[in-house]
């Protein structure tokens, strides 16, 4: 019988009917995906051109658009031919951007770190580690602001190019150099590709510093290890004994006398205390009347600073922050240096710059003596620009048996002394009367 097979009744299956929906959906899903891999390349080809194309090479591109089309429509033979030219001039400049770039650069400098004044050499080193000699190119160098250019010849396989620079340092600060980047360019200027190298070095140019005796720097009172007229309950150095009082140790008492006595009475000491010397720049643009002497104060505080930490000294080094209705909340209200080596401090030096939002002297001396505990001798340095009734309420401002000393930085003034109470102020005008100014204080 019809529909019976050897193994029974067969019925035959219906087809699914196809839903146009779904084929409408399947369209339009692979449409969006077409449009989005498009709308990617169209933006990786855009980016391409846009840093590619220079500003002439727009122009170029405007006029060559420009000339075709109402040259055309127009019909006049001469936007025409400008319009053509200008398609041989572009393409012409495509010609120079076509080659490999499989070079390998390294920038290299001789040191890392110098005094203001020298000049240090820069290598550029291009290897070619392919199997195929490659076109010479631009070399581009950033230092700083400037830029240093070498025109590298082409290079024959394994073959290597080594380039010196020289890097001026003519100023105290942090000179970013690099990366190093290879130009392709034709030579109107239209096109120009760049491709970045190698990574970006620093040179620090440390401020000039002058070697100051051992003795000048903690030359007003060294404490070191000897007694203080500050009494404690626990210390080295025996003072006297006193009657107990509540809240007294009990280690404390001393129990022959206060078996003679028959009253508690414990040991009293004076208070030993090491030295701990300060140095406070100011960085307020309104405490120096010129360039000049900020330069100097930096290298005063760079000249103390180097020798307390070389006579291995409790030292701080701080600088001014910026003003606390200007400063972000929670910021702190000093800049600390480092002083772990005299390396970190004067990498620190070399980046501090003056700002009108920076605290004034007398706002520095302020904080430092809310911040910094201990200190014995502080050093306040700064500018003409700073009054001696500002010096005076800024000495004011740290606990008594402090001594201060203001380093005023005046360029070719004569050197002077003045002493009122504890303040000391030292006029220099070079950096070389600093030791000359601390030994004369010494003396007084």
């Amino acid at each position: 019988m019809p529909g019976e097979g050897r193994f029974g009744r067969f019925t035959p299956r219906r087809p699914r009917p196809v839903s146009h929906d779904g084929l409408l959906a399947e369209g339009v899903s692979r449409g969006m995906r077409a449009a989005r891999r498009s709308g990617t390349g169209a933006s990786v080809a855009g980016g391409f051109i846009s840093a590619v194309v220079t500003p002439l090479g727009w122009c170029v591109l405007g006029v060559l658009a420009a000339s075709l089309l109402f040259g055309y429509a127009l019909g006049w033979t001469e936007l025409v031919v400008i319009g053509w030219t200008a398609v041989v001039l572009v393409g012409a400049a495509l010609s120079f951007l076509i080659g490999r770039n499989a070079y390998e650069i390294h920038l290299s400098l001789s040191v890392d770190r110098v005094v203001v004044g020298a000049r240090v050499p820069g290598e550029v080193s291009v290897l070619n580690p392919t199997r195929q000699r490659l076109p010479g190119v631009g070399v581009e160098v950033p230092v700083g602001s400037g830029l240093a250019e070498f025109a590298m010849p082409s290079i024959a396989r394994g073959g290597s190019f080594e380039d010196l620079f020289i890097v001026p340092t003519l100023r105290r600060g942090v000179i970013p150099i690099g990366p190093v980047r290879t130009v392709r360019a034709d030579p109107l200027g239209l096109l120009r590709r760049e491709i970045v190298w190698a990574e970006r070095v620093e040179l620090f140019v440390h401020p000039r510093t002058l070697s100051i005796p051992s003795m000048s720097t903690g030359f007003i009172r060294d404490l070191e290890g000897n007694p203080t007229r500050d009494l404690t309950n626990s210390d080295v150095s025996f003072h006297a004994l006193r009657e107990y009082v509540a809240g007294d140790e009990r280690r404390s008492i001393h129990w022959k006398s206060t078996a003679k006595t028959g009253r508690y009475m414990v040991r009293q000491y004076e208070e030993s205390r090491r030295s701990h010397l300060m140095v406070a720049l100011s960085l307020f643009v309104g405490d120096f009347a010129t360039e000049d002497e900020f330069e100097m104060a930096v290298s005063v505080a760079g000249s103390l600073g180097v020798r307390a930490i070389r006579d291995a000294r409790t030292v701080s080094v701080v600088a001014s922050a910026p003003t606390p209705d200007l400063a972000r909340r929670g910021a702190p209200a000093l800049r600390p240096l480092s002083t772990l080596t005299r390396t970190r401090l004067l990498d620190d030096l070399s980046r501090v710059e003056t700002s009108d939002r920076m605290m004034h002297v007398g706002a520095l001396a302020k904080a430092a003596a809310d911040t910094v505990a201990g200190i014995s001798v502080a050093f306040l340095v700064c500018g003409s620009a700073v009054t001696l009734s500002q010096l005076r309420t800024a000495a004011n401002r740290f606990p008594a048996g402090v001594e201060v000393v203001a380093v005023v930085c005046d360029p070719e003034a004569v050197p002077s002394l003045k002493r009122v109470a504890e303040l000391s102020v030292l006029r220099i005008g070079f950096l070389e009367d600093l030791p000359h100014s601390l030994a004369r204080s010494l003396a007084a």
